[in-house]
C-alpha cells in the first residue's frame, strides 16, 4: 500500500514539475451551486469569496452564473469560503482539504448545493467570523480600515492619516512617515489633486465617510513611481459591487461649528455596475499661537512678542461618479468622474510688541496686522481603467488614462495699524494680494503581470505623467489713493513637469525562501519660468531605481523580509515658487527655484508573526539621503525672518518600528505602534552650524472595548521632543475618544467622537541662531467633537470585501 501511494505521488509530482516547466500552474477547482432555501431557485450574481484559513486574507473570488453555479480556480491550500447576496444572510463554509485526493490527481472540490437564508437571526455569528481588523499587516505594507476607527467618524482625510500607524500629521497639515517628510500620497493608486503634500486643504475637505482604506507602503517596489523618499500612502475610496441597489448615508454635526452629509451608493444589474459618492462638509477651525524672540544689532538687542488668533471656515463638496462595465468574469472597464469644490473664508490677526534693550520695560510700539482671506478651489478628474484577467487572477493586464484640471484662487485684504510710543507715528498700511493657480495633469499607465510557475511572477509596466502649473501672484499697496504693485513680491510663475518611466520585476519562491528583483527607469524633464524677470530654469535627468526583496518563512505565520529600494523626491511646486506668503509681514515663507532633487537609498528588515489572538511586527530601517531638502530660517537685518528650502549635504535616518494587535478577549481589542529613530543631518555645505543629531520617538496606543451592544475606543498619541538643524521642537501628547452604538435593527449606527480631548495638540519649540533666539507655541486645530449617524440600505455593517483587493496569495514587494 505504501509503495502504491509513493508511486502515485511520484507520478503526480512528475506531472506537476512538467507543468511548471511548461509555464503552467497546477491548480484546484472549487465549485458549487447557490440556491434560495424556500424556493430552491438559483441565486445569480451571488458573491463567492475564498479566504486563507491561516490569516483570513482574500485569495480569490467570483460570481455565480444564471444557474447559481460557480467554479473558481486557485492553487492548493487550506481555505474557507464566504457566500454573500443582498438581503440574504452571509454564509461561511468550510472547504475540505484532501491531500490524498490531490495526490491522486483529483483537483476538483465540489461543495454541492449551498442554501442561502433570507436575513434572519444568524447574522451575529457570520459577522464575527468575517469581520476585518482595524489594521491588517503584511511585511511590506499595512492596510488601515477606516470604518473601524471610531475617532475618525465625522472627520476628514487629514484626521484619518493622523491616526494611521507610522504616520503623523503636524498642525499645519504636513504628512510624515516614520518621522520623515517626502511622502507620496495617492488616491486609488493614482496621483490626485484631492490629496498631496502641496494641498493640505484638499486633505481637510475629503470627508472620512468617502474613504474605505489607507495603505501605507514604507519601502515600495519598482512597480510604484520612485517619487516619495519616505514611502507611499494610498487612500482608497469606497466602491461596492453588490448586486441590486445598496448604499450608506451619513449626517454629521459638531463643535466648533461643523456639519456634514455623505452618501455612498451602488446599483448593479447584469454586467453593469453604477457607483457614486457624495460628501458635503462645513467646518470652522479656530487656532492661536504666541512667540517671543530677540535679535542682536550691534550693541542693541531688539525683543519682540507676538500673539496670533485665526479662524478658518469653509464649505466643500465632493462628488465621485462612475460605471463598471463587466463584459465577462475576466474583464472590467471602469470610467469615473470626480469633482470637488471648496469655498473658504479665513480671518487672522497678528499683534506685535516691540522692545529695545530692556524687556519688558522699554516698549517702543505695538502693531496689529489683520488678514481677511477668501479662497476658492475646484478639482476635476476624469479616469478610464481597463483590466483583464487571463488564466487566473494573477495573470493580468491593466491600462489607465487620467486627466486632472484644478483651479485655485486666493485673495487677501491686509490692514496694519501701529501705535508708536517712542519715535514718529506710522500711518496705517493697506495691502492686498491675489493668487490664481491652474494645474493640468495627464497620466498614462499600463501594467502586465504574468505567473511563471506555481510561485513565480514577472511584471512589466510603463507610465507617463505630464503636469503643467501656472501661478499668477500679485501684491499691491494703497499709496495716495492708488494701488501700487509691490515689485519683488509679484510675478507669474510657470512650472512644467514631465516624467516618463518603465519597470520590470521578477520574483519566485524556492521552498521557504522567496525573492523579488525590480528595476525602474525614470526620465524627468522640469522647466520653471519667472515671466516678469525672464528667469528660466530647465532641468532634465534620467535615473535608475532598483529594488530587492528577500523573504524567508520560518513557519506558517512567521516570516522575515529584507528589502532595498532607491527613491527620489523632486522639489514640489511650492518648494520652487519664490513668491512670499504675506499674512505675516515679519515672518514669511518662500520657495527656492534652484533646488535639486534628493535621492534616498532605503534599507529595511521586517519580521511578522501571526498567532491565534496576537499579531506582532517588528522592523529595522535605514535611509541615506543626498541633497536633503529642508526649510531653513533666515534672519534679515531689519528683524524679519524668511523660511526657505535648501539642499543640505546629507541626511541619515536609523530606526526601529514595533507594532502589535491583540484580540484575545471578545470585549477588548488593543493596537499599538511605536517608532524609535535617530536622525543625523549634515548641512555644512550651507552653513557650518547647520547640522543636527537627534534621537526621538513617537507612538500611539488604541484600545477598543465592547459592552452593552456598543463600542468605546480610546487612543493615546505621543510625539517625543527632537533636535532640529536650528533648534529644538517639544513633545506633543493627545487623547482621542470615540463611542458607537447600532440602532434601528443594526441598519443605523450613532458615533460620538472627540479629537484632542484635553486640547493639548500644540506645536512648541525654539530656534537658535547667531545673535538670534525664538521660542514659539502654535495650535492649528483646537479640540473638536462630532456626532455622526450612519444609515445603511441593503448593506451589512462593516461589509467591505472586494474581490479586486485584499492580501490574497499575491505578493507585493516580495511578499508571496
Amino acid at each position: 500500500m505504501l509503495l502504491t501511494v509513493l508511486t502515485a505521488y511520484g507520478q503526480q509530482r512528475g506531472n506537476w514539475q512538467g507543468q511548471r516547466g511548461q509555464g503552467q500552474v497546477p491548480q484546484i477547482s472549487i465549485k458549487g451551486v447557490v440556491t434560495d432555501q424556500e424556493s430552491n431557485m438559483p441565486l445569480e450574481f451571488a458573491t463567492v469569496s475564498i479566504f486563507s484559513l491561516r490569516d483570513s486574507s482574500l485569495v480569490t473570488g467570483g460570481l455565480t452564473d444564471e444557474t447559481g453555479a460557480f467554479s473558481i480556480d486557485t492553487r492548493p491550500g487550506r481555505f474557507y469560503g464566504l457566500i454573500e447576496y443582498i438581503s440574504y444572510e452571509a454564509k461561511v463554509i468550510d472547504i475540505p482539504f484532501d491531500r490524498e485526493a490531490l495526490r491522486s490527481g483529483n483537483r476538483t472540490i465540489d461543495l454541492g448545493s449551498i442554501v442561502m437564508v433570507e436575513s434572519g437571526t444568524i447574522l451575529e455569528a457570520v459577522e464575527i467570523r468575517a469581520e476585518r481588523s482595524e489594521t491588517q499587516f503584511s511585511l511590506d505594507k499595512r492596510v488601515f480600515n477606516v470604518g473601524k476607527d471610531l475617532a475618525n467618524q465625522g472627520g476628514t482625510a487629514q484626521d484619518i492619516l493622523d491616526n494611521v500607524p507610522s504616520v503623523t500629521v503636524d498642525i499645519e497639515g504636513a504628512v510624515s512617515l516614520r518621522g520623515s517628510s517626502g511622502v507620496r500620497i495617492l488616491v486609488d493608486g493614482k496621483p490626485s489633486g484631492l490629496a498631496n503634500q502641496d494641498n493640505a486643504n484638499g486633505l481637510r475637505s475629503i470627508p472620512a465617510n468617502l474613504i474605505d482604506q489607507v495603505e501605507v507602503i514604507t519601502n515600495p517596489s519598482a512597480r510604484y513611481e520612485a517619487e516619495g523618499m519616505a514611502g507611499i500612502i494610498n487612500i482608497i475610496l469606497k466602491k461596492d459591487k453588490g448586486s441590486g441597489f445598496n448604499g450608506s448615508f451619513d449626517v454629521t454635526g459638531g463643535y466648533p461649528d461643523r456639519a456634514g452629509a455623505g452618501a455612498n451608493v451602488n446599483y448593479r444589474k447584469g454586467n453593469v455596475n453604477w457607483f457614486a459618492n457624495y460628501g458635503l462638509n462645513y467646518r470652522t477651525s479656530p487656532g492661536q499661537g504666541e512667540s517671543f524672540q530677540y535679535q542682536d544689532f550691534g550693541d542693541d538687542r531688539r525683543y519682540q512678542e507676538t500673539t496670533r488668533d485665526m479662524e478658518r471656515s469653509g464649505l466643500s463638496n465632493s462628488i465621485r461618479f462612475g460605471i463598471d462595465f463587466i463584459p465577462s468574469e475576466k474583464e472590467i472597464l471602469t470610467g469615473a468622474f470626480l469633482y470637488r469644490r471648496s469655498d473658504e473664508d479665513n480671518f487672522g490677526a497678528v499683534q506685535y510688541w516691540d522692545y529695545l534693550n530692556q524687556f519688558p520695560d522699554n516698549l517702543l510700539s505695538t502693531t496689529i496686522r489683520t488678514d481677511d482671506e477668501r479662497e476658492d478651489e475646484s478639482n476635476l478628474q476624469y479616469s478610464l481603467n481597463y483590466k483583464k484577467e487571463f488564466s487566473n487572477r494573477n495573470h493580468t493586464f491593466e491600462a489607465t488614462v487620467q486627466y486632472q484640471d484644478d483651479i485655485e484662487s486666493e485673495g487677501s485684504d491686509f490692514r496694519e495699524t501701529s501705535t508708536v510710543l517712542v519715535g514718529s507715528p506710522i500711518a496705517d498700511l493697506l495691502q492686498r494680494s491675489n493668487n490664481d493657480e491652474a494645474v493640468k495633469e495627464w497620466l498614462f499607465q499600463v501594467d502586465f503581470n504574468k505567473p511563471i510557475n506555481e510561485d513565480g511572477k514577472f511584471e512589466l509596466g510603463a507610465r507617463s505623467s505630464l503636469r503643467m502649473i501656472n501661478n499668477d501672484y500679485l501684491v499691491e499697496e494703497l499709496q495716495d489713493g492708488d494701488w501700487i504693485t509691490l515689485v519683488g513680491l509679484s510675478n507669474d510663475f510657470n512650472y512644467d513637469e514631465n516624467v516618463f518611466a518603465a519597470y520590470a520585476i521578477y520574483g519566485d519562491k524556492v521552498n521557504k525562501f522567496s525573492y523579488q528583483f525590480g528595476l525602474r527607469g525614470e526620465y524627468s524633464d522640469i522647466l520653471t519660468e519667472l515671466l516678469q524677470t525672464n528667469e528660466v530654469n530647465d532641468r532634465s535627468y534620467a535615473n535608475l531605481f532598483p529594488s530587492t526583496f528577500l523573504n524567508y518563512e520560518f513557519a506558517p505565520g512567521s516570516t522575515i523580509q529584507t528589502s532595498y529600494s532607491r527613491r527620489i523626491r523632486r522639489p514640489r511646486f511650492w518648494d520652487l515658487n519664490p513668491f512670499f506668503t504675506f499674512s505675516d509681514s515679519r515672518n514669511t515663507f518662500s520657495g527656492n527655484p534652484n533646488l535639486d532633487p534628493e535621492f534616498t537609498d532605503s534599507y529595511e528588515v521586517n519580521y511578522i508573526k501571526y498567532m491565534d489572538n496576537l499579531t506582532i511586527t517588528g522592523g529595522l530601517f535605514y535611509r541615506h539621503t543626498n541633497d536633503k531638502i529642508q526649510r531653513i530660517l533666515i534672519f534679515n537685518p531689519d528683524g524679519t525672518t524668511n523660511r526657505t528650502p535648501q539642499n543640505l549635504a546629507t541626511g541619515d535616518d536609523y530606526g526601529v518600528e514595533l507594532t502589535f494587535q491583540y484580540s484575545g478577549l471578545s470585549w477588548l481589542r488593543l493596537d499599538g505602534n511605536a517608532n524609535f529613530f535617530r536622525q543625523e543631518v549634515n548641512g555644512q555645505n550651507v552653513d557650518n552650524n547647520f547640522s543636527a543629531k537627534t534621537t526621538t520617538w513617537f507612538g500611539r496606543m488604541t484600545s477598543r472595548l465592547s459592552f452593552w451592544n456598543s463600542d468605546l475606543q480610546l487612543r493615546f498619541n505621543y510625539r517625543a521632543p527632537r533636535e532640529t538643524v536650528q533648534g529644538r521642537s517639544n513633545g506633543i501628547a493627545s487623547v482621542d475618544v470615540g463611542w458607537s452604538k447600532d440602532v434601528m435593527n443594526k441598519q443605523g449606527t450613532l458615533t460620538l467622537s472627540v479629537r484632542d480631548l484635553f486640547n493639548s495638540r500644540r506645536r512648541a519649540g525654539e530656534t537658535i541662531g547667531d545673535g538670534f533666539y525664538r521660542e514659539d507655541e502654535f495650535q492649528w486645530r483646537a479640540r473638536s467633537a462630532s456626532l455622526t449617524f450612519n444609515y445603511r440600505i441593503n448593506q451589512k455593517k462593516r461589509r467591505q470585501r472586494d474581490m479586486d483587493r485584499g492580501g490574497g496569495e499575491d505578493f507585493e514587494g516580495g511578499q508571496f
